[in-house]
């Protein structure tokens, strides 16, 4: 019985890391999408979508039968537990890769002006998404709790991005009021990019809180960080 649950626990560790991976790969196709205004590859992004929804409700059932079969207590809770949680925030960043593809497809025909893209940081804004999936992806297999906290620090540089883009999008579209609409959906691409970045810090919080126990958003430092869950 024993090694039967270890084996269904490593199947369920198997099944989010294959989904860490999809949506990994959605964000990277989406920032190419943007970055070039490619309607193909958003195309493509949107098509993946429902393999990435599919995906969390497949984990979401195995988590449910594994509690219902087992009732697991201690860290085996709290294994499945974070495995219910993570897989939901992918989800929800796998939406967000399948909202900005949506933007490229919505404004094709536009032209994105390499200064604007240059003064918004927006490439940066994407790598640091990517550099904190993958980062974090490493710390899930490793089982890295101080991994994982470490890259929760880059979520500032995501919040301090989005915030000057407000400002760098409004003057330009002064500039250039022909370009609105287009700055207009550049604005949301922020929006969900920042939010990519806070699902990912709790990501970091449950890979610390299966590990080691730790409930980080109920400590001091988080709850003044203000970081909330859809």
């Amino acid at each position: 019985m024993v090694k039967f649950i270890e084996s269904e626990l490593l199947h369920l560790r198997s099944e989010v890391y294959d989904m860490w991976t999809l949506v990994c790969n959605q964000m990277d196709q989406v920032r190419l999408a943007v970055l070039g205004l490619d309607s193909g590859i958003a195309s493509q992004v949107m098509v993946r979508e429902r393999r990435v929804d599919a995906f969390e409700l497949k984990i979401d059932s195995d988590v449910e039968d594994f509690i219902a079969l087992y009732t697991p207590v201690a860290v085996d809770l709290r294994f499945v537990l974070a495995m219910l949680k993570i897989n939901n925030d992918l989800e929800r960043i796998g939406d967000y890769a399948d909202g900005i593809a949506r933007f490229v497809r919505d404004s094709e025909g536009c032209l994105l002006d390499s200064s604007l893209v240059d003064n918004l940081h927006l490439n940066e804004m994407f790598t640091v998404v990517l550099e904190m999936m993958k980062g974090l992806q490493q710390a899930f297999v490793d089982e890295d709790p101080a991994k994982a906290t470490s890259v929760m620090s880059m979520d500032d540089r995501l919040d301090t991005i989005k915030a000057a883009s407000t400002g760098v999008l409004v003057e330009y579209a002064r500039a250039n009021p022909d370009s609105i609409a287009l700055c207009m959906g550049l604005a949301g691409v922020f929006r969900k990019l920042e939010r990519t970045g806070d699902h990912l810090t709790n990501i970091a919080e449950e890979i610390v809180f299966f590990i080691d126990a730790k409930v980080l958003k109920h400590t001091s430092g988080m709850e003044e960080s203000g970081k909330q869950s859809d």
